[in-house]
C-alpha cells in the first residue's frame, strides 16, 4: 500500500496520572498460534479462545492452550472479535468492515461494510448485547490498520462508536473520538464501555436510566494507551494497555503541524514513534473506575498486549507486533 497523505492539526494530549502500584504477579505462559499479531482474544461458551492474525486467518485455541487451528480467513485484517449469544463470531476487519462467522456452517458474511455511504476503514472492536444489538467502534475513518500511525501523527479525532440494530440499521452514537478502540458492555447492560487509545481514557455510553444517550468518563488521564477491553466474570472492566505514553509523539502533537507533515513525508513508516513493549493489563471497577487489580511487567518473549479476556482462573492476552498469545493464572478470590 502507498503511504497515504495526512493533514495534521495541533492537539494537546491529555495529562497523565499514575495508577496504583501493580498488585498482580503471575507467570506468563506463551501459546503458539499460526501467524503473527493476534490482536484480540475472546472466549466462547466451551472455553475455546479465538483470535485473528495479521494475514487474515481466524484461529481457535483449545481451552488449555494445547492446540490451535485455523478455521477461516477473512481475506483482510481481523482486529476485535466477539462471540454472539448463539455462538457465532463477530469480526472487525480493517479492510472488510464488520463480519460474522458461523463455526457450524462455515459461513462468513458481511454485516456492515459502510456507514452513511462511506466505507468502513478501521473497524476496531465489537460486542453484542443480549437482545442481538451490536455495538462497534471505528478507530479512524481515514486510514487502514497498516497505517494506523497516520491517525496518531495527524491527531484528528476521527473515531466513532456505532450501534447496529437487529434489523441492520446502523447509527453513530458518539463521534470525534481519539482512536476509538475496545468496547464492551457492563454486566447489567446499562452502558457500553469504550476506550480511546490516543485519548487515554475509558468512557461509558449509557443505555438505560436518567443518563441514557450520554457519555460519562470511567477512567481518564491514563498513563498508557488503552486498547481492547472486556468485562470480567465479576463485572470488572479489563483493559489492555498496549504501551506507556510516548513522550516524543505527545511533545509533537501541540506543535506546528508542518513538523509532523514533514516527518510523515520524509521518514520511513517504521521510523515513526512506536509503542514501547510491555505487558500491562488493568481491571477497573465498572462503577467508579478505581483499580481492582493490575499487572505491569516485562517479558522477553511477549509485549504490546492489545487484547484481554478472562476465563475461570485465567486471563488471556493478545498482542500486536509478534507471535503467539499468552495467559496467566489468576489467584483465587
Amino acid at each position: 500500500m502507498t503511504k497515504p497523505p495526512i493533514d495534521p492539526i495541533r492537539w494537546q494530549p491529555p495529562a497523565s496520572r499514575p495508577l496504583p502500584e501493580p498488585n498482580l504477579t503471575a507467570a506468563l505462559h506463551i501459546v503458539d498460534v499460526p501467524g503473527t499479531a493476534a490482536e484480540d482474544v475472546v472466549a466462547d461458551a466451551a472455553g475455546n479462545i479465538w483470535t485473528g492474525v495479521e494475514d487474515g486467518r481466524i484461529v481457535r485455541i483449545s481451552p488449555d492452550g494445547s492446540s490451535a487451528h485455523v478455521v477461516v480467513s477473512t481475506g483482510g485484517r481481523p482486529l476485535g472479535l466477539a462471540v454472539t449469544r448463539d455462538g457465532r463470531l463477530l469480526i472487525c476487519d480493517s479492510h472488510r468492515g464488520l463480519l460474522r462467522y458461523d463455526p457450524v456452517s462455515g459461513a462468513l458474511e458481511t454485516l456492515v461494510a459502510e456507514v452513511g455511504g462511506r466505507k468502513l476503514t478501521f473497524c476496531s472492536n465489537v460486542v453484542e448485547s443480549s437482545d442481538g444489538t451490536i455495538f462497534f467502534t471505528e478507530s479512524t475513518s481515514r486510514f487502514y490498520y497498516e497505517y494506523y500511525k497516520a491517525s496518531i501523527v495527524e491527531a484528528r479525532p476521527t473515531g466513532a462508536l456505532f450501534r447496529r440494530d437487529v434489523d441492520g440499521t446502523v447509527t453513530e452514537l458518539v463521534g470525534d473520538l481519539h482512536f476509538a478502540n475496545g468496547v464492551t458492555l457492563t454486566a447489567d447492560e446499562s452502558a457500553v464501555v469504550f476506550a480511546e487509545s490516543a485519548g487515554c481514557r475509558v468512557s461509558k455510553f449509557w443505555l438505560t436510566g436518567d443518563r441514557t444517550g450520554t457519555v460519562t468518563p470511567l477512567v481518564t488521564e491514563l498513563p498508557g494507551y488503552p486498547d481492547n477491553i472486556s468485562t470480567g466474570l465479576d463485572g470488572r472492566i479489563w483493559v489492555a494497555l498496549v504501551s506507556d505514553r510516548n513522550a516524543l509523539s505527545e511533545w509533537l502533537a501541540p506543535r506546528a503541524p508542518i513538523i509532523r507533515r514533514g516527518m510523515w513525508k520524509l521518514l520511513p513508516y517504521s521510523w515513526l514513534p512506536d509503542p514501547k513493549p510491555t505487558v500491562w493489563v488493568v481491571g477497573f471497577d465498572p462503577d467508579d473506575g478505581h483499580v481492582v487489580v493490575q499487572l505491569h511487567s516485562q517479558h522477553p518473549d511477549f509485549g504490546l498486549a492489545t487484547g484481554v479476556v478472562e476465563t475461570p482462573g485465567r486471563l488471556w492476552l493478545g498482542r500486536i507486533g509478534g507471535p503467539g498469545i499468552a495467559y496467566l493464572d489468576l489467584p483465587h478470590p
